[in-house]
């Protein structure tokens, strides 16, 4: 049942030896040259926004790693989930730039390759977290195995109804790999192991939280036996849990099912609103990219994917240190 798809990815890693000679992209103003900086090897990292805490807390891995290896990061993203082609211009400036790697988290697994492309033609490695472009220059993926956490959401979910009645999906994305195999990994557990639980409606917002909030109050206005909604990522538990107070409905009246944290998350599932989420480790992760990216810069082997992890959290466990540890707010 658990089982992960990254798209196309292989373990090449792309002219090791002349990554100790670039630069990386400044946070929101481009890059600067490594001949104007602190010397040190520089690594430039884009995310897919910054409109989630998930990506502040990739953030601080990265960072925490960088320094214990001692080299130079920088960070940056688009504001918002859906802004592909800012994203797209973001990694053509790091490649100009010739940084010792790049790290890359795919908004659009196919409109990424052409830039792939010019990094492979100018020398400059890339390493993939969260999300996988489907070229197969990248020499490794950091990033949770999606299918198989969306499995374990899917599990709770029926145990937590009684294994039967009518559920919905407010799905963050079509395209990206982590919404299709959050979204199959979540609706192909249930409809093998769970015949008695029927997905109703699937829908999705982008990660916004309005846009999630409208589509939650919509779904339950048109099926008012509904007894679960699973949102796939933090912008959409988000919504749904505040769709749910604006419908002025109580704890219970619902089972809500997140993914990733972030203090909203959090509070929802203390106060009762939300019955449990999953979570990433998204501080190692970040560690993660920023390790392999080093180790490519300095011709070691890395592996095609590392699974960086995903738990189930809820009231009974939220506060367990193991469990803590990998949560933020």
């Amino acid at each position: 049942m658990a089982r992960h798809r990254v798209g196309a990815l292989a373990a090449l890693i792309a002219s090791a030896a002349l990554a100790l000679s670039g630069c990386a992209g400044g946070e929101t103003a481009g890059a600067k040259e490594a001949s104007g900086g602190s010397g040190k090897m520089q690594i430039a990292l884009i995310s897919k926004g910054y409109q989630h805490q998930f990506w502040q807390a990739v953030r601080k891995g990265a960072e925490q790693k960088a320094e214990e290896l001692g080299v130079d990061i920088t960070f940056e993203g688009p504001a918002a989930e859906v802004e592909i082609d800012k994203q797209l211009q973001m990694l053509k400036t790091a490649i100009d730039k010739k940084p010792a790697a790049i790290g890359f988290a795919a908004l659009d697994p196919e409109a990424c390759i052409p830039t792939y492309e010019e990094a492979k033609a100018k020398g400059v490695p890339i390493i993939e977290f969260d999300t996988p472009c489907n070229s197969d220059y990248a020499s490794s993926l950091a990033a949770s195995d999606n299918y198989a956490a969306a499995a374990l959401a899917a599990q709770h979910m029926a145990d937590l109804i009684g294994g039967e009645g009518d559920i919905a999906v407010v799905g963050h994305s079509q395209i990206t790999t982590t919404g299709i195999d959050r979204r199959d990994g979540f609706v192909e557990t249930i409809k093998s192991d769970y015949p008695d639980v029927n997905i109703v409606d699937i829908q999705y917002g982008e990660g916004d939280h309005l846009e999630s909030a409208d589509i939650a109050k919509t779904m339950i206005a048109a099926h008012p036996d509904l007894k679960g909604i699973f949102a796939t990522n933090e912008g959409s538990a988000i919504g749904v849990v505040n769709g749910v107070k604006e419908l002025g409905m109580k704890p219970g009246d619902i089972t809500i099912v997140g993914f990733d944290s972030g203090a909203a998350q959090i509070e929802a599932i203390k106060s009762g609103l939300m019955a449990g989420a999953i979570t990433q480790d998204p501080i190692g992760m970040g560690a993660q990219v920023v390790q392999s990216a080093y180790d490519v810069a300095t011709g070691k082997t890395v592996d095609d994917f590392t699974d960086t992890g995903s738990y189930w959290y809820d009231s009974t466990n939220i506060d367990d240190p193991k469990i803590a540890a990998l949560l933020y707010q």
